[in-house]
Order: structure tokens, then C-alpha cells, then sequence
């Protein structure tokens, strides 16, 4: 994986290629932490919604086992929720942020899901 990490930052970054090709590994859980009508007009096939102004509350819901992928519209909430997912505990190593975001996704044609979480 090429996933990179900045100094100081507590989560690897990686590129909307790179998490698609990891899109069916049963290890990996992606975050969508949109809000939940960004969440409904196209998401990551299979995503879970927990919109970062509610992720404090919710941490219990990520899965402890996986690697989880956190994506947003740029890569700005994104990586605000793997700052707060690892100042709550999570292992930094378990934390990426997909840089592009869900915009990207969507127009290189990766598995997309819409309407609300099922």
C-alpha cells in the first residue's frame, strides 16, 4: 500500500485509486462523515455514515479489527475524523484518509450506493 503519512499526523493518507482497489477487503471498513444528505446523493458502495460532528459520540460503532478509511467531499473532515478517531484511543495504524474524496469516487466510476444508510 502506498499510503503515506505526514509528520505530526496520526493517520495515513491515501488516494481515492488506491482505497478502490481495497474497496472488497474484508479488513477495511470505510467511514463516509458527510452529512447525511451529502451521504444520500452518492457514497462509497457498502460505506458507513457517521457524519464527523456526531463521531465523539458514535466512536463505539467503528470497528475495532479493520482498518478503517474515512472519506468525506476533499480530505478535510476526513482527516479531522482520524484526528479525533485516534485522540479517542483508535491505533493510528489502523487510520487512513482519503484524500480526494467521495466527488472523486463517484467520477472514476467506483462502487457507488445512493440514497440513506440501510
Amino acid at each position: 500500500m502506498a499510503a503515506k503519512k505526514h509528520e505530526g499526523e496520526t493517520f495515513y493518507r491515501i488516494s481515492v485509486k488506491e482505497a478502490s482497489s481495497l474497496h472488497s477487503d474484508e479488513d477495511i471498513c470505510f467511514i463516509d462523515v458527510r452529512n447525511q444528505d451529502e451521504y444520500a446523493s452518492g457514497h462509497v458502495s457498502g460505506a458507513k455514515s457517521i457524519p464527523v460532528d456526531d463521531l465523539l459520540g458514535r466512536i463505539d460503532e467503528l470497528p475495532s479489527n479493520k482498518k478503517l478509511f474515512f472519506i468525506c467531499a476533499a480530505g478535510v473532515r476526513s482527516g479531522l475524523a482520524c484526528e479525533m478517531a485516534a485522540s479517542m484511543g483508535i491505533n493510528p495504524n489502523q487510520l487512513y484518509n482519503i484524500e480526494e474524496g467521495t466527488p472523486t469516487w463517484i467520477e472514476n466510476g467506483h462502487p457507488t450506493d445512493y440514497g440513506d444508510e440501510k
